[in-house]
């Protein structure tokens, strides 16, 4: 599926700041048999002093901007053409949960994409008793000798009906702990409820950071910037089928309506914007996001 991406970032501040410095994830990359960017452009406004675009650890791309002048709003603008390929059937060829461990401890690899480092809490989802003991229960009408696989599924299966999504119930410091205890929460919670349940447990899981086509009402237009920036998971089933990615939102793997940005451990590692800002009074953002399939753009 071949898209055009469109987003928009705006900043505002009641009093100019003189010293802002921010690192930008928000440029997609290619990901093998996943996505391929045919084309890509961040703009930024006002235009920063500095910008020094590369690379962090987990192979996400990052924009790091500064301004040396004083400055009262920020808008940051993206657009894209992004083909997401058909995902492969998935076959489980996963091992049982207990020999996972096995494997894990096989690999004698520290890169990027090794699963070494998405088994232990990081800094936004730590390991509780709570969690685990969900994700353990969530096993139990599985029967003995469950796949890695099939405990991913399921656990994000039951998230989805356990958990009510509401955009007002949580922020984006809310820890997971206080999510899963009210059982409510917007895709981010989702998606580190499932990380610390899946960790808890002995699967690597780590944090995706994307777009998700939606769709209209039957009968009615689909609505320009209505699409929002996405969470889901990833997670390492075993050296036969490697990563998988699933959405507890919306109780789903994840497929060609799904555009990738970053991943990491947790939000913390593929936040869009992080930074500095030296200023006085309140300030204002918003977002506007479209995901529109070629055959559905204007000519």
């Amino acid at each position: 599926m071949l898209y055009d991406l469109s987003l928009t970032i705006d900043y505002s501040y009641d009093a100019a700041s003189d010293r802002t410095r921010n690192i930008l994830r928000l440029l997609p990359s290619n990901v093998a048999g996943v996505q391929q960017v045919r084309q890509r452009l961040l703009t930024i406004l006002p235009r920063p002093d500095e910008r020094r675009d590369g690379w962090d650890f987990f192979g996400n791309e990052m924009s790091m901007v500064a301004w040396h002048h004083p400055i009262d709003a920020i808008s940051m603008q993206l657009t894209a053409q992004i083909e997401r390929f058909e995902p492969a059937s998935l076959f489980d060829l996963s091992p049982p949960l207990e020999e996972l461990r096995a494997e894990i401890l096989a690999l004698k690899s520290l890169a990027p994409d090794a699963p070494h480092h998405f088994l232990a809490a990081s800094p936004r989802v730590a390991l509780s008793p709570k969690i685990t003991d969900y994700g353990w229960d969530c096993l139990t009408d599985a029967g003995e000798g469950v796949t890695a696989l099939k405990a991913v599924e399921a656990i994000g299966r039951a998230l989805n009906r356990d958990m009510r999504f509401d955009p007002k119930a949580t922020d984006v410091d809310t820890p997971p702990e206080v999510a899963f205890e009210n059982r409510h929460g917007v895709c981010q919670d989702f998606a580190h409820i499932m990380i610390a349940a899946l960790r808890g447990i002995g699967i690597p899981a780590g944090y995706v950071s994307g777009f998700l086509r939606t769709f209209p009402p039957p009968g009615q237009p689909r609505l320009e910037g209505a699409d929002a920036m996405h969470a889901w998971v990833r997670a390492w089933v075993g050296k036969q089928v490697g990563w998988i990615e699933f959405d507890p939102t919306n109780d789903q793997f994840a497929g060609t309506d799904y555009i990738t940005i970053g991943h990491g451990r947790d939000y913390g590692d593929v936040a869009p914007v992080k930074g500095a800002v030296r200023s006085a009074g309140g300030h204002r953002t918003q977002q506007a996001v479209d995901v529109i399939p070629l055959e559905d753009a204007p000519a």
